[in-house]
């Protein structure tokens, strides 16, 4: 048996090339949507795919599967359980008509891609159509299996929140009905051997979990003994109770994606191909129709920027505010290395932003900053109390659950990745931005500043502000 992790560092989301080295039939768990990088690694390592699966329909990014079927004509393994609200509803919308090859699986099914067989465990919870896949060799000989695709349902180190359906997809009183039905669902987990491989859907920097560990796979015996989720499985109460507490706001793309995923993801022609500008281009641009993703360093975004643009960092949180801040249709310039143009588009693409339009190195973008570019203030911890008696309003784009555990009496709290929706909560007048460290509140910063906001970031965040706080009282001040 043949098995590949495909992994993508910007969503923390793991895909699955599972093959039958004998027949040369495989099958991909759980695809992303630029479907290219899967058909090369399955010709790389000798083997065709036949076959497409997933867990569940997702929610943090848009799926490959609808992709791939028209590319290779695979059999489609959906899940079939979880009742009517939440089942697929594109399967008869093949690009030349008629359907696609598919079998909807309920609890038990098992279907075999080559020497390979796969059995679903229906494990409601963090999507009531969730499944799992145990896998079994039959071609190396074993009649049991030696591993299980967990999907959204068990991570290293942590269970997939249940409460995405309501916070994302709005769905009214889901949260409670998830957390509940994922205790049952983390009970039979627990009937699992402990051998059992255990090969989840996401790792460290993923929205879908609250601890969500860094290693990629782990196994049943493992999880029973280090996962404090599972721990809490024996008791209802005290497992609902703390799956449920701490759960930050979901990006606001998450919704959309949960939507698409469901109903339809539209069909790629091909990955979009984005011009490199110049200065003049660059120059031209109205920021208010076009989004511009500046990914150079803070200190030289708020040193000279071209006004509106959005400073985003690199790594998990910036497909996230990418999702959130940017509209679908809206046209995207690159400010970036060339080197990063390919991984930055296919991100974006993988998130429902497809109208890439170009790119411009930062060497283009320093041949038009000028004394007239846009900059973005922002002041230390112990300028923060002068500020705001100044009349400033504090800002504070933590979690929830971070303002819970400490925050600074008068602040108005909306988490970063849910500006958009709540811009008319935002404060009026000057704003000082803050978050834990000062990285979250620099990009909110400049979306704000592309909403018209006049806004200070607060250097260091509140690890600033509470080390600030600690010197005066050690010195008497």
């Amino acid at each position: 048996m043949l098995l590949r992790l495909l992994y993508d560092d910007q969503l923390a989301e793991a895909a699955y090339l599972i093959g039958c080295q004998r027949t040369g039939e495989a099958i991909l768990i759980d695809p992303e949507r630029d479907i290219d990088r899967y058909l090369h690694a399955a010709a790389s390592n000798g083997v065709r795919i036949t076959a497409i699966a997933e867990t569940h329909i997702h929610a943090d990014f848009l799926s490959g599967a609808r992709q791939l079927a028209e590319a290779t004509g695979a059999t489609l393994y959906l899940s079939g359980a979880g009742g009517d609200d939440w089942q697929y509803g594109w399967l008869d919308q093949r690009s030349d008509g008629g359907a696609y090859d598919h079998v909807l699986l309920q609890e038990g099914d098992t279907f075999s891609v080559g020497n390979i067989r796969f059995q679903a465990m229906h494990t409601p919870g963090h999507t009531p159509e969730h499944l799992c896949y145990l896998v079994t060799d039959l071609g190396g000989g074993a009649d049991d299996p030696m591993g299980v695709l967990s999907g959204d349902f068990v991570f290293v180190g942590d269970l997939g929140r249940p409460d995405l359906l309501e916070t994302a997809a709005g769905v009214e009183g889901a949260r409670e009905v998830g957390a509940r039905n994922l205790q049952r669902s983390a009970e039979r987990f627990l009937e699992l051997p402990d051998h059992l491989q255990v090969w989840p859907a996401h790792g460290a920097g993923s929205s879908c979990g609250k601890a969500l560990g860094a290693v990629p796979q782990s196994t049943v015996g493992y999880e029973r003994r280090h996962n404090a989720a599972l721990q809490l499985a024996g008791d209802a109460d005290a497992f609902i109770e703390g799956i449920l507490a701490g759960q930050g706001a979901p990006p606001l793309y998450f919704g959309r994606m949960k939507q698409l995923n469901r109903d339809g993801v539209p069909l790629l022609e091909r990955l979009p191909s984005p011009a490199e500008y110049g200065p003049a281009e660059l120059a031209a641009l109205d920021t208010r129709k076009t989004a511009v993703i500046d990914l150079r360093s803070w200190e030289d975004f708020r040193e000279g920027h071209l006004a509106g643009a959005l400073h985003l960092t690199r790594g998990p949180m910036l497909l996230a505010a990418c999702g959130s801040w940017i509209r679908p249709d809206e046209p995207v310039v690159l400010i970036c290395q060339p080197l990063e143009v390919d991984q930055l588009t296919r991100g974006l693409v993988r998130i429902g932003v497809d109208n890439v339009e170009a790119w411009a190195s930062p060497a283009s973008l320093d041949g038009i900053l000028s004394a007239a570019a846009a900059t973005t203030p922002q002041i230390g911890p112990d300028e923060l109390e002068v500020m705001l008696s100044g009349g400033a309003a504090l800002l504070d784009v933590r979690s929830s659950a971070e303002h819970a555990a400490v925050s600074i009496d008068g602040g108005t709290l909306i988490p970063h990745t849910r500006l958009l929706e709540r811009l008319d909560d935002v404060p009026s007048g000057d704003l000082l931005v803050m978050c834990a460290g000062g990285i979250r509140s620099a990009m909110a910063c400049s979306m704000l500043e592309r909403a018209g906001h006049v806004v200070t970031n607060l250097r260091g965040g509140m690890h600033g502000w509470q080390m600030h706080q600690r010197r005066l009282a050690s010195s008497g001040g």
